[in-house]
This record gives C-alpha cells, structure tokens and sequence, in this order.
C-alpha cells in the first residue's frame, strides 16, 4: 500500500471528511483491521483565507508548497491537496515536490465523463465559480461544459461555505436555498452539478435532489484509495 499524503485544513471540516473516506475506502478493499497510510499537513486555514481575499495567491501557493514539500518528507507517495479552490495554486505545489498531484478536477471529470456529462454545473467558492483555474480544466482537458450560477447565487453560495459551512454551522434554510441554484442550474440544461467546495457535501446530499450531485471530496478520496492500493 502506498502512502497517501493530505494537505489539508482548508478547512480542518472538510478535511476531516477525507481522513475518513480514506479510512473507510482501505478498510472496505481489505478488510480486517486495515486503515490507510496517511501523512498530512494541515494549515491554518485563517491565514490562507486572508490571502485570498487579498489576491495574494503568490504567498498562499508558497505557504502550501512548503507544506507539501513537508509532506513529501514525510514518505507520501503522491498527494491530494483536500481543497477545491487552493488548486489555484497547484502549479507552485506541483513545482515544489517530485511525488505526483492528484488534481481534484481530473478525479470528478473521469467520473463525470464515464457517466456520459457533457454539461455541468458548479457550486464552489466564488474563485472556483468566477475564475478559470477548475472550469477551464474541465473543458480544455475532458471537453465537459461548464455552467455557474447567476451573480447573486454565487455570492449566496460563497457567504454560506465561509460563514456557516467551513464553521461547522449546518443550516436546513442554507440547504434550500442550494437546493434552488442546483435546480436553477438543471433548468439552464446542466445534466449534473459538482458540489466543487470540499464543504459542501457536509450540507447537500444526494438524498436532498432529484439532480445528480457529484461529491469532489468522496471522487477525489476514492481515487487516492484506488492509487495507494494498485500501484
């Protein structure tokens, strides 16, 4: 089994979510006893939020460049960087360490492309919604489209993953008003939405709507799982 490595605690929430499905994902391929071998680093998600309302992605992609190289160090294999939106700055990690990044998109689009979607919707960060990093990479590199909310959706969505989610707040009236933009996005004609804040799926479960969700947090797990155990 290889060694996973997790950048993690953007926020410790979500990250939390991938230590299990880690775990979880081992044990149910081998059984017994079995658990994941895991290295993380976890950062201080205050820090890394001011940088981004800041616009200073230089100074964030150092700080977790640092932290992957640690991780690295630490004997990891290959690594996930348990965030969405951070993958803004995936290439200043990716030049920092020689272990392979697993991208968060390469593991939703596979499954999105295996499930014949050819047009998505988005709910993320208002980075991960407005700016190209993740949406371009769906279209240029799998050929999926890409729709987002209208302005104030995105700022909804934006303000409850911030001030509720990423807090651990989980409120019914905040699941609605999701449940809404997902329908609004089915109307617009996208055949699925990615739930692409690694929070989000702490709210909204497949069980909530009749539209396909696709959960990054559990793609992006499953995927390491399947790495780690037929390498």
């Amino acid at each position: 089994m290889q060694t996973i490595g997790v950048l993690g605690g953007m926020s410790w929430e979500s990250t939390q979510s991938y230590y299990r499905a880690l775990n979880e994902g081992v044990k149910h391929a081998l059984g017994g006893l079995h658990s994941a071998k895991i290295a993380m680093v976890s950062v201080d998600f205050a820090e890394i939020e001011a940088l981004q309302k800041q616009g200073d992605w230089e100074t964030a992609g150092k700080i977790l460049a640092e932290a992957a190289y640690n991780i690295e160090r630490a004997g990891a294999d290959f690594l996930l960087l348990a965030t969405n939106t951070m993958h803004k700055v995936a290439p200043a990690i990716e030049h920092a360490i020689s272990i392979p990044l697993l991208h968060i998109a390469d593991a939703t689009a596979e499954q999105l492309r295996k499930d014949g979607i050819t047009r998505v919707g988005l709910l993320g960060t208002r980075f991960t919604m407005e700016q190209d990093f993740y949406k371009a990479r769906l279209r240029d590199t799998f050929g999926i489209e890409v729709v987002v909310p209208e302005e104030e959706q995105r700022e909804m969505v934006h303000r409850i993953i911030f001030d509720e989610l990423c807090q651990g707040k989980i409120n019914d009236d905040s699941r609605e008003h999701y449940l809404k933009v997902i329908a609004s996005l089915h109307q617009q004609g996208a055949q699925a939405v990615i739930l692409g804040c690694t929070e989000i799926a702490l709210l909204v479960e497949q069980a909530h709507t009749a539209v396909p969700l696709y959960d990054t947090t559990a793609l992006h797990a499953s995927g390491a799982v399947e790495r780690a155990l037929n390498n």
